[in-house]
């Protein structure tokens, strides 16, 4: 049976619950991992998940911002979080379970947005979303004697084609060379695979999110690709299928953001 792991950026997982049980149901991931989730541990919709087989949930909340769930059908060996920043802000989660007979971590990552105006020196959300970017550095896709994948709004569109204008965006927050160039490093520097560009060609537009302030996202079409799946060059070369479910964002109740799904030849 192949490993299917999907990841989402939720917008609110308790206004969104519809949604989410229409994406499990119709594409029956083995793991979710949403991002944005709004809600303290506590809070989280179990029953809602559980009842439609996923019963290991991990989940890294705090109240009404940020936040991070990762939901399974396979159990978990144990989970983590790192507090990147030192801001108490609920930004990561790792998780471990076993694919293939082997250990296997997920990293599920909401990385800071960064405001409107690309200048830490006077904006303190730019100079976090650098510093955690920064941090994200030390993360290796071999760490720990295990293979690992990395998940999440990653808040960068880092190829020209992940976003609808790339003259138009070269200043604004998600495409500024500093955080596409930083991107590039942790991924270079960890030694991951951009397994969403591994399948579909850079050379094609592709993009997971869609400003709620366009009239007719689909029409207009201003999209970026701030949602990512990296993985080990193992897992890499076990990749079969990468699915982004752009119809997603034309649901009831939309997130902003939509699903991206990878699919690997493991067990």
């Amino acid at each position: 049976m192949p490993l299917k792991i999907a990841t989402w950026n939720i917008n609110s997982v308790r206004l969104r619950i519809g949604i989410v049980e229409q994406f499990l149901s119709e594409h029956q991931p083995d793991i979710l991992c949403l991002q944005e989730i709004k809600c303290q541990n506590d809070q989280f919709p179990y029953k809602n998940i559980r009842k439609l087989g996923y019963e290991h949930i991990a989940v890294h909340g705090q109240k009404g911002y940020h936040g991070v769930a990762t939901i399974s059908r396979r159990p978990f060996v144990e989970y983590s979080s790192r507090d990147y920043c030192g801001m108490g802000d609920t930004r990561h989660l790792a998780t471990i379970t076993k694919a293939g007979g082997k250990p296997l971590c997920i990293h599920n990552f909401y990385v800071p947005a960064g405001g409107d105006e690309p200048d830490p020196a006077i904006n303190p959300k730019f100079a976090h979303k650098l510093q955690f970017l920064e941090e994200m550095l030390e993360l290796s896709a071999n760490a720990n004697g295990m293979d690992n994948i990395l998940v999440g709004d990653l808040n960068i569109a880092p190829h020209e084609n992940d976003v609808w204008s790339h003259k138009q965006l070269l200043k604004v927050v998600s495409h500024t060379p500093v955080e596409t160039e930083f991107l590039d490093r942790i991924r270079d520097q960890g030694n991951w695979h951009d397994l969403v560009r591994a399948k579909i060609p850079v050379d094609e537009k592709l993009f997971s999110w869609w400003s709620y302030r366009a009239r007719d996202w689909d029409a207009s079409d201003k999209g970026r690709r701030l949602d990512h799946i990296w993985s080990s060059a193992e897992l890499a070369a076990s990749l079969s299928d990468i699915t982004i479910i752009r119809d997603a964002r034309g649901w009831e109740k939309p997130s902003d953001h939509v699903p991206c799904i990878a699919v690997f030849d493991l067990d």
